[in-house]
């Protein structure tokens, strides 16, 4: 069976990597963009990978142009955007797709092991407003989802695009993997 440390993933400076470079770390997947309502939770993230990073947090940010254009710019514009707007410091990856025909291999293997989000119901009735609605339950809804994987690389939670870095939910479930052992 394939694990999330054997997808071979591009980072955004173009050199190979996979999840296996940060084997044994609990690690927080975040598909990200730039223009979106919600690209303000790159302050937060960054602050929490500060924060935690020393107790072994990776947060690992994938562009993604899947939810209304929101992420037009090459590998080069985003993460200058990420590093002038945003001081990011933590891994960024090239541009993926999260949802469709060409969905990344990492984003199928995560939704098929965590297919519910905490927090998610709030914000899939709020799309709906927006005429969006995911044909897919499993689905990732909008950019800044949030996957959860322990230390020994499962999926142990999933978190809605309006769940922030600072949500007691996700502190709470990061904390917990973070006193975990692999």
């Amino acid at each position: 069976m394939t694990t999330l440390y054997d997808i071979p993933l591009t980072r955004i400076d173009g050199t190979a990597g996979s999840l296996a470079d940060y084997r044994g770390k609990v690690l927080l997947v975040v598909n990200v963009a730039s223009k979106c309502g919600l690209t303000p939770q790159y302050a937060a993230l960054e602050a929490l990978y500060q924060a935690r990073r020393e107790q072994g947090l990776e947060v690992l940010g994938f562009p993604a142009n899947d939810f209304k254009g929101q992420e037009p710019g090459t590998e080069e514009e985003i993460r200058d955007f990420c590093s002038t707007t945003y001081d990011v410091h933590f891994p960024l990856f090239a541009k993926i797709s999260v949802i469709g025909e060409q969905q990344h291999p990492l984003y199928a293997q995560l939704t098929a092991e965590q297919p519910d989000a905490v927090g998610d119901g709030p914000f899939r009735e709020r799309l709906k407003g927006y005429g969006v609605n995911p044909d897919n339950p499993a689905d990732v809804l909008w950019n800044f989802e949030k996957f959860l994987v322990s230390r020994s690389g499962e999926v142990v939670a999933r978190f809605a695009p309006d769940v922030t870095a600072d949500d007691p939910r996700l502190v709470q479930a990061i904390e917990a993997e973070l006193a975990r052992t692999a």
